[in-house]
């Protein structure tokens, strides 16, 4: 097993300076800085709308001032980082997300707004609005996580319980998603069961054969199991998670930075999409033990 040096971290940590947004930066500081998480949050309430949600180029793919879901699941996964997601906050958001949610209770990634603001492609071009079950099973996988009762929280429960019930296939991003469901959510024999039904078509879909070569732009199973504790790491073998490992160690270029898995489309958001994913290959590295020296834990601030 190889470790993350000392230079490879402080490499990441310039690459963050560098080229990273504030709150990315912010991010990076608490993770492995041991730095006050207020600062992280104070940044990330500057993308929040007075509607609850969350917008204003959070999402690097999403430049518009409107809130979308998939920008606000971006947010709780910021603030679950930060130690909690605050109640009165949380209901905010469930009470925005009731005014967007399709009658069958999920959340499309965005709304019709997208096609009138500056966003990628794949958004702007968006002609189908239908409910996406990765959004909203990690939505409210969070809110299970932090106690935030709602009916919204509810009502997309059921949602999630059916779309889950009913998968024949599954894909990488939606995977992830339905794990951060099934971590979280309180029945955890039904949890357990729907994990273990889902086991062959998850490791059908994520690449546990990272080519260190050609550095593919492809999720791998540490996308989804990010840390030894994480609800799917009992799906793949010690010997994937640290061929993976490698990868992970392998992928980080001269510049300190790693590769987005993000198409590009614009420079400003390949930039920022670059940031967020160089923090993600850093935590999950540290979480493993990878990260060598004694850095110390993140601050909470509760």
């Amino acid at each position: 097993m190889t470790v993350v040096t000392w230079d490879s971290l402080r490499a990441a940590e310039h690459f963050v300076m560098r080229s990273a947004r504030l709150v990315d930066r912010y991010r990076f500081e608490h993770l492995f800085r041991n730095g006050s998480v207020e600062p992280a949050r104070s940044a990330l309430a500057a993308y929040r709308n007075i509607d609850g949600g969350y917008g204003n180029g959070l999402d690097p793919d999403l430049r518009g001032h409107a809130s979308q879901p998939t920008a606000t699941a971006i947010a709780l996964s910021h603030l679950d980082e930060s130690g909690h997601i605050p109640l009165d906050l949380g209901h905010g958001v469930c009470r925005h997300l009731a005014t967007l949610t399709n009658p069958d209770g999920g959340l499309p990634p965005v709304h019709g707004s997208v096609r009138h603001t500056e966003a990628a492609p794949r958004w702007r071009q968006l002609d189908d609005f239908s409910s996406d079950l990765a959004l909203t099973a990690s939505i409210t996988g969070y809110l299970y996580k932090h106690h935030v009762t709602h009916p919204w929280r509810d009502s997309a429960t059921a949602y999630c319980w059916k779309r889950i019930n009913t998968l024949h296939w599954t894909e990488p991003r939606q995977a992830i998603g339905v794990c951060t469901f099934l971590q979280n959510v309180p029945d955890r024999r039904r949890a357990a069961a729907a994990l273990d039904r889902l086991r062959p078509m998850i490791r059908a879909s994520i690449g546990t054969h990272p080519a260190f070569e050609t550095r593919q732009r492809v999720h791998t199973v540490l996308d989804l199991a990010t840390r030894p504790d994480h609800i799917a790491r009992p799906l793949f073998t010690d010997a994937e998670i640290e061929r993976n490992l490698d990868f992970f160690e392998k992928a980080q270029r001269d510049d300190g930075g790693w590769d987005s898995l993000a198409p590009h489309w614009g420079a400003a958001a390949t930039l920022e999409h670059e940031g967020m994913r160089t923090i993600h290959c850093m935590s999950v590295l540290y979480a493993y033990g990878r990260v060598g020296g004694l850095l110390p834990r993140p601050r909470s601030d509760r």
